[in-house]
């Protein structure tokens, strides 16, 4: 009886050890990870059947250079001069044709040929002086309508004047640049026109470089880095607000120690009412002359705004001593008689017109195209 007792008792032992052993066997299976220590997944995740995304990765992708653009040559843009002239400047001469060839010429008529020389916005006294000479050369001559349109062009080309010198100086001497002083109200197109000027610059093979001295609008500063990009002409420019003269000063700096042909300077778009700021753009000029002679100093006009384009020429020539004058958006206005008037008013030529939009619608004034152009 002991025997089978102690028998039992023993299995009893061994069945409750084995019990508390696997107790403890399943504890440490499922206890967490020890402080500090990071979770690694090394198996691979369940097949869906669809193929898992790759790892986004970083491209620094390298800049790509700006492509510089090669300019219209000066030939081309004669040929367009002349086209676009005739097709937006034909009204006047057309009107004044019309006029000069009626059997008889009496005073209405006169009247009527000088009301259209006015409307051309020629100005009061180049148009008498005009009328005048056709009265005295049409009673003397008469003649059919090819003689009367020739006398008439005869005229017109002696008003708007030929003899005057119309080459942009774009040249220094002593081995300076030449420097360019662009001035005028803003909204004349300006900024555009120092733009254009750079590409006429480039397509004859010079090297240029752009002061950015409007730097009171920063529109106009990135306005002129983009012209200067496009056919890879440095430019200079300072903080927003900062003193014009310095901009003007450093840009003629630079361009002599570059060895440059021409330094363009835009300047900031004066009112012709405010005294403070025309005072500034003499300083420009002075300060500029301190390294080199502003050798051109270009009015920019918008050529659709008449008399009122007159009185800004008169206030600017005071302050800057204007050599040459542009005219933008001739193209898009039949009172080309603005050249001959703000020639009268001035005593300086219109160098270079805006006939469009396009970065190479700028070209030399041409007289005979021009009057041509007034004759259709």
């Amino acid at each position: 009886m002991g025997d089978w007792l102690f028998l039992i008792i023993g299995i009893a032992v061994v069945g409750l050890l084995t019990v508390v052993g696997l107790l403890t066997s399943g504890r440490g299976r499922g206890a967490a990870p020890p402080a500090g220590s990071t979770d690694v997944i090394t198996t691979a995740p369940p097949e869906t059947g669809v193929e898992a995304p790759e790892a986004p990765t970083d491209l620094v992708e390298a800049p790509v250079a700006p492509t510089v653009e090669r300019p219209e040559g000066t030939a081309s843009r004669l040929v367009r001069l002349r086209e676009r002239l005739a097709r937006s400047q034909g009204t006047l001469g057309r009107g004044l044709l019309a006029l000069l060839t009626r059997e008889r010429l009496d005073e209405d008529t006169w009247e009527s040929i000088e009301d259209t020389l006015l409307t051309a916005d020629i100005g009061v006294a180049p148009t008498q002086q005009l009328v005048e000479r056709l009265r005295t050369r049409l009673r003397v001559e008469g003649g059919t309508a090819p003689d009367v349109r020739s006398v008439l062009r005869e005229e017109l080309l002696a008003l708007v004047d030929p003899e005057m010198d119309r080459r942009v100086q774009v040249s220094g001497a002593d081995g300076k640049p030449g420097v360019v002083l662009v001035v005028g109200v803003n909204g004349s197109g300006k900024t555009t026109t120092v733009g254009k000027i750079a590409r006429i610059l480039v397509a004859e093979d010079r090297t240029a470089l752009l002061g950015a001295a409007d730097t009171f609008r920063a529109a106009a500063v990135d306005q002129l880095a983009t012209w200067g990009e496009r056919v890879g002409v440095d430019v200079v420019r300072g903080p927003e607000g900062s003193d014009p003269a310095s901009v003007a000063f450093e840009a003629v700096r630079q361009g002599t120690e570059q060895g440059v042909d021409t330094v363009l300077v835009d300047t900031a778009g004066r009112l012709q009412n405010k005294a403070g700021l025309m005072d500034e753009l003499g300083k420009v000029k002075r300060v500029i002359e301190k390294q080199a002679p502003v050798t051109e100093v270009l009015l920019v006009l918008d050529a659709t705004t008449g008399q009122n384009g007159m009185i800004q020429a008169r206030v600017f020539s005071e302050v800057v001593d204007v050599t040459g004058i542009v005219l933008t958006k001739l193209d898009g206005s039949a009172k080309g008689g603005i050249v001959v008037a703000v020639q009268r008013e001035l005593g300086v030529p219109v160098k270079l017109v805006g006939l469009g939009e396009g970065p190479d619608d700028l070209a030399v004034f041409d007289s005979g195209a021009f009057v041509d152009a007034l004759l259709g």
